[in-house]
Formats: structure tokens, C-alpha cells, sequence
């Protein structure tokens, strides 16, 4: 049986000004680096994904507060602790040493407290231990445990303060709860027609499920069983808050879909068929991407457009041009509303999650290597030639390939991607990103 782990979610909560932004890029560091075709969310430096003593956790920056009154602070600072309370299992409140404890601080401790939730207090702005520790003990007041002092912009603390975290995360003991069952995340805009999605392959499986929250997120796992088999889906339609702020709304419907998708096999975006594809879907298909999960687009409503034979090729067209970065995606049309082809979704589920755990022997990739390489030659520069030795698979989900060259610097992304369309022309793949990691081998040892 397929062993599931969650990778746990941080997030950062606190008043404007505190330092939030500064301790996200410095524990984040240079992973935010921006991917040139994938327009996925790190340009908005909502999340990140960070490594401490061999564990990673996804890193959520809940912040965007900008101020003009005292209430509005506070209700925003209410709003964002109400986020990061549905969504993490570690919640970071950062207070600021030189303006010391302020109202709005009481309030969200308060909030914080009763949650329930593992709180670690982080005091920032102490650039000198003996000169602000006393000022730091001030925070005591606040009632959650004892107060973290860090630097963000000197990076003092840091490691302390991760420690603290840590310790908050479940035992690693390689004992994680055993789940076979295929998890499925239904993302997509607001609107899109997700929770009667869910009600469909609900109704027609005749199968009465209690929605059970997700045991530490605010996104419900419905189980629902089809052909004697049970899948998991993992819905974030509960996000549509009463927010007035257009992005702070984006900006929380982001956060919850990068708390489903981490948790899931297969991510399936839902697109509306009246409104078409959009910038605001391949932001959302992003994240799916840059975690590397198996992937399908479901065009809904399709039962309202009208149609000749030519509509689903433009449809379909008119994807693949603001999907660029995902060429490997399936795509269907369905109708949540009528069930056209809702049925077809579990075999396409069935298909990529297949796909995502396929392994390809070593020798079969070298044939194939080395077919693309007498096929098309390798580039050079300044008169030196790539050469590639050997190709390896070392991962699944998604499947990831080592490829040994001579030098990483001739091994350009073009040259990558079309090795990449030979093993997929060979294998498929169809539904799921495949990864590639370059290792040079001196030329000696060839």
C-alpha cells in the first residue's frame, strides 16, 4: 500500500511592518526564483517551499494589510489569523520589538488562543540580544507561550526559531498512516461549479457521505466510491469569505488551493465552458504544476455551449495556448449539472494517477537517448559538444529523471524538453509533468 505524508503548512500572521516579507525571503532564500513559463503564484511570494534538518513544510506569507485606520487593521489582522488558523498546522505570529505590544497583538492572540491551533511567538526587529531582551519579555503578556527573538534582516535567531517549529510537526518515524486511496483535488475560480461537481459524483454513486474536514485544514475530504473502488475528494469550494478586497479574496483562494493540491494525487481544475480559460485559471494551474502533480482540466457547463464540429478543437486550442507550461494535461468536457462525462472523470483519475507512478527500466531510457541524440545533435558552444552518458529514473510522482552529461551548462532547456517529447512519444505519460535533473560526470570517467 502507498504510504501517505503531508507535507505541513507554516503560516505567517502579523501587523503591517513587522518584518513578515523579510523572514519569508530569508528562510525561502533563492526557491523563489521565478520558472520563465509557468505562471504560477511565486511571483506573488504567497508560499514557498523551505527545508530545515531534512524536513520540508510549505511556507504561507498571509500578508498584503495596508492600513488606514486602526479598526481596519485590526479586522484585517482578524481576517488574516482566520486564514492561517483554517489552513496551517503551524502558526508563526510576528511581533515588532520596537514598537512593542499594540492593541490589534491582543486581539489576534486572543483569536490565536482559542483556537486551539500550535502558535510559535516570534519577536522581530532584536538586532542586539542584550540591548532588547528585556523589552522582549514584554510580550509575555500576550498569553502564547514564551517569545522567539529573531532579526529577520540580520537572520539572527533563525534557526532557533525553526527548532521551535519543528517541534510542533508530527514524528517522523517513517510510520505514516497507510492511504490507497486516490486523492483528488478539485480546484478553480470561484463560481466554476466545484461543490456541484462533488454533489454529482455523489448522486450518482448513491452513496450518502458525511463531509469530514480535513482533520487539520478548513478543505473537506469527501470519500466517494465508484465501481467498487473509494477515492478521496479534497473540495476548497467553502472559499468564498464575505471580503469586500478583491485581492486579499485571490489571495485566500490561492492559500487554499495550495493546501488541497498538497495533499492530493490528482489535481483537477475546473474551468467554466461560458466564461472560457484565464489568466486567474493558469495562476491556479500553476501551483499544481510546480508541485508536479498528475493534472486534467475539466471544462464545465459544457452542456450550455452551442456547438458544430469545430468547437471542441478551438475550446481545446484556446487552452493549450494559456496552459502553454502544461502541454502533458488531459482535457474533458463535462457537465456537472446534467453528468455529461462525469463518469469518465474516475477512469481519467485512474489513467494519470497511473501515470504519475510509472517506472521506465534503465535500459529502455538509454535506448531511447540514444536514439534522440543520433536523431537531433546535441548542442555545442565555443566549439565543446555536449555529450550525455546515461539516463536513470529516480523518482515517481511525478516521475523524475537524472541525466548524466559533461557539462550542465550546455544541457539547455530546449535540449531537455525534446528528450523529455522522445520519452513521452515512447511512454505517454499523458497527465502528469515529468522532472529532469542534470549531473555532470568528468570526462575522464566516460
Amino acid at each position: 500500500m502507498a504510504k501517505k505524508r503531508n507535507k505541513p503548512i507554516v503560516a505567517v500572521v502579523g501587523r503591517p511592518n513587522v518584518g513578515k516579507s523579510t523572514l519569508f525571503n530569508a528562510l525561502a532564500g533563492d526557491k523563489i526564483a521565478i520558472v520563465k513559463d509557468t505562471p504560477g503564484v511565486t511571483r506573488d511570494r504567497i508560499y514557498a517551499d523551505v527545508s530545515w534538518l531534512n524536513r520540508n513544510f510549505t511556507l504561507i506569507d498571509t500578508g498584503g494589510i495596508e492600513p488606514d485606520s486602526k479598526d481596519i487593521i485590526i479586522s484585517q489582522m482578524r481576517e488574516q489569523a482566520q486564514i492561517a488558523i483554517d489552513t496551517a498546522d503551524v502558526i508563526l505570529f510576528m511581533v515588532d520589538v520596537k514598537q512593542g505590544l499594540v492593541d490589534s497583538d491582543m486581539k489576534v492572540a486572543d483569536m490565536l488562543r482559542k483556537a486551539g491551533k500550535p502558535v510559535v511567538l516570534i519577536v522581530n526587529k532584536v538586532d542586539d540580544f542584550d540591548k532588547y531582551m528585556v523589552d522582549v519579555y514584554e510580550f509575555y503578556n500576550l498569553g502564547i507561550g514564551d517569545p522567539v527573538p529573531i532579526s529577520s534582516a540580520n537572520r539572527l535567531g533563525i534557526g532557533d526559531m525553526l527548532d521551535k517549529v519543528m517541534e510542533y510537526f508530527p514524528e517522523d518515524t517513517g510510520e505514516e498512516e497507510e492511504d490507497d486511496r486516490p486523492r483528488v483535488a478539485i480546484i478553480g475560480k470561484p463560481n466554476v461549479g466545484k461543490s456541484s461537481l462533488i454533489n454529482r459524483l455523489i448522486g450518482e454513486n448513491r452513496l450518502i457521505v458525511s463531509d469530514i474536514a480535513g482533520t487539520t485544514r478548513d478543505a473537506v475530504d469527501t470519500p466517494i466510491r465508484y465501481n467498487n473502488k473509494e477515492y478521496v475528494f479534497i473540495d476548497t469550494a467553502g472559499l468564498r469569505r464575505k471580503n469586500k478586497i478583491k485581492e486579499e479574496l485571490e489571495k485566500y483562494m490561492i492559500i487554499r488551493t495550495v493546501s488541497a493540491v498538497e495533499r492530493a494525487d490528482v489535481v483537477v481544475l475546473l474551468i467554466d465552458a461560458d466564461e472560457g480559460v484565464t489568466e486567474q485559471d493558469a495562476k491556479i494551474a500553476g501551483i499544481a504544476h510546480e508541485r508536479g502533480k498528475g493534472f486534467i482540466i475539466a471544462v464545465n457547463k459544457w452542456d450550455l455551449i452551442e456547438k458544430d464540429d469545430k468547437t471542441v478543437n478551438k475550446f481545446t486550442e484556446k487552452v493549450r495556448s494559456v496552459l502553454s507550461f502544461m502541454p502533458y494535461a488531459e482535457i474533458m468536457f463535462i457537465s456537472a449539472k446534467t453528468g455529461q462525462r462525469t463518469g469518465k472523470l474516475f477512469e481519467m483519475i485512474d489513467a494519470v494517477r497511473e501515470n504519475c507512478c510509472l517506472r521506465v527500466q534503465t535500459g529502455v531510457l538509454n535506448e531511447i537517448m540514444m536514439q534522440a541524440t543520433a536523431m537531433q545533435q546535441p548542442p555545442s558552444d565555443k566549439g565543446k559538444r555536449l555529450k550525455l552518458y546515461y539516463i536513470t529514473q529516480a523518482a515517481v510522482k511525478p516521475p523524475t529523471f537524472v541525466i548524466f552529461v559533461n557539462d550542465k551548462e550546455l544541457m539547455h532547456f530546449s535540449y531537455t524538453r525534446y528528450i523529455e517529447n522522445q520519452i513521452r512519444d515512447t511512454f505517454g505519460f499523458r497527465g502528469t509533468p515529468l522532472k529532469f535533473i542534470i549531473r555532470e560526470r568528468g570526462e575522464d570517467k566516460a
